[in-house]
């Protein structure tokens, strides 16, 4: 499947129809939501259902009645679509991918999910499409949508809007058959070591620096970007000052909300198409069969620290301010959008993508393999506390991972060592600088390496 997202611009009166539509088919997947919850928590203790189950069906024709004669001022198929929703979201439930449906609030992107009753794309004798929405009874018009892309005709569409942006988005078929991730797998692990290092990208992701490459290729946000989110962060402070003093519900109120709706949007987008931008130069880089990166825990790295109390039972510092703006700098990276894109970018291109284990990689030496605190000297600085290897930071970690990448395609994948434990003799015995020194030393020596390939993302020691 292709997904497709693509800027609209309805006008005014159809502005409303689709507001409409949108707030129904939300009416309509919230009662079900409550209905659920309903007969789940009363009518099941009556004794007139007993042994009954709480139905899980597509019915909404119970909620339309003398109070809510507006739902039929709308298409059915838009009423029915939301009973739908709500079936595939406890579904998905059932499958264990999700909790139980929830209410949908009015805040956020809202959409409304149209099937092919509802909408046809006229050819336009150009290549293009005109875009048609509504039936007879309830007509919409021609909706004005930018295709950045040629497209297939989909058998359902979601018009959406976000901060006064509309979008209609769909998914298509995809004609070409693309190679699975375990087959590819299979291939590479019959690669010799050499050729696999020469063909694989390892990525560090860090605060400072989105994304580093094995190759030595930094993927960063412009300082055009940066500027920007940085004044659409002053903007949203300013605006929300302004939200919080004007009564909530006014005119000015949802002026104030629409604007602070707007900052976030922009630097999302950035975000997004540095997201994808940095994903796809990963994958299509010449000669590239392997992307590794860090399984990073992002929700955990970014949950906010513990309450602490003294023995008074008073409350102690614990850190919250300064870990606030590690967890800022932390969502703001695009760690998991990079991780996303990529994962199915790189079947599509041939490459296999893979995330190992991310533990002591930025304290492991990519020559000699030594792991120690110590060998990390700064944020950016590393040198070898053993055999005095001196490189970025950031590069001899995305070189380590590439290096986990390819011992776990080929099958040799051994656990990882502790914080000073003993690894094999440097390759110049000379350049020992301490560590663990005197120690015995057990196993083959590694060979050295630097990979030839950039390095895209973290990793997890599977194939995705």
């Amino acid at each position: 499947m292709i997904g497709h997202r693509f800027r609209c611009y309805p006008g005014r009166q159809q502005e409303n129809i689709l507001l409409r539509w949108i707030g129904c088919q939300r009416f309509i997947y919230n009662s079900k939501v409550r209905e659920d919850r309903y007969f789940r928590a009363f009518a099941r203790k009556a004794l007139s259902l007993t042994g009954q189950k709480p139905p899980i069906d597509q019915q909404y024709s119970q909620f339309i009645g003398p109070d809510t004669a507006w739902l039929r001022e709308v298409p059915s198929q838009v009423l029915r679509n939301g009973a739908v929703r709500w079936k595939q979201a406890y579904s998905r439930f059932f499958q264990k991918l999700s909790g139980r449906p929830t209410i949908h609030g009015k805040g956020g992107e809202q959409g409304v999910w149209l099937t092919r009753e509802l909408f046809a794309f006229e050819d336009d004798g150009e290549g293009g499409y005109h875009l048609r929405v509504g039936t007879k009874k309830h007509p919409l018009g021609r909706l004005r949508y930018v295709a950045d892309r040629p497209h297939a005709l989909p058998a359902s569409i979601v018009i959406s809007i976000n901060a006064g942006q509309w979008h209609v988005s769909f998914a298509t078929e995809d004609d070409v058959i693309h190679p699975r991730p375990a087959e590819i797998q299979a291939e590479l692990s019959q690669w010799d070591e050499a050729s696999l290092h020469a063909a694989t990208i390892g990525v560090d992701r860090g605060v400072a620096v989105p994304a580093y490459a094995s190759t030595g290729s930094v993927y960063a946000f412009d300082p055009v970007q940066k500027q920007r989110m940085a004044r659409k962060d002053r903007q949203r402070l300013r605006w929300q000052r302004r939200m919080a003093r004007r009564a909530k519900g006014s005119s000015g109120w949802h002026k104030a909300k629409k604007r602070v709706a707007r900052t976030h949007t922009y630097a999302n987008n950035v975000r997004k198409d540095f997201a994808h931008k940095t994903s796809h130069a990963l994958v299509t880089a010449p000669g590239v069969r392997l992307v590794v990166m860090e399984d990073l825990k992002v929700a955990s790295m970014s949950r906010r620290p513990k309450a602490k109390t003294d023995e008074r039972g008073r409350h102690a510092p614990n850190g919250a301010r300064a870990k606030a703006g590690l967890n800022k700098g932390i969502l703001h990276s695009a760690w998991g959008k990079i991780r996303t894109y990529a994962q199915y970018k790189a079947p599509r291109n041939n490459v296999l993508f893979l995330v190992v284990p991310p533990h002591h990689s930025s304290q492991e030496c990519a020559v000699c393999g030594h792991i120690h605190p110590d060998n990390r000297l700064s944020q950016s600085r590393f040198v070898c506390q053993r055999c005095g290897q001196t490189d970025h930071a950031d590069h001899n970690a995305s070189r380590v991972i590439a290096r986990r990448g390819v011992t776990a395609v080929i099958g040799q994948c051994k656990s990882l060592q502790q914080v000073g434990a003993v690894r094999p003799e440097p390759p110049f015995p000379d350049g020992y600088a301490g560590g663990d020194q005197g120690q015995s030393q057990k196993g083959k020596r590694p060979t050295a390496h630097r990979s030839s390939k950039p390095e895209t993302m973290p990793t997890t020691a599977q194939a995705v």
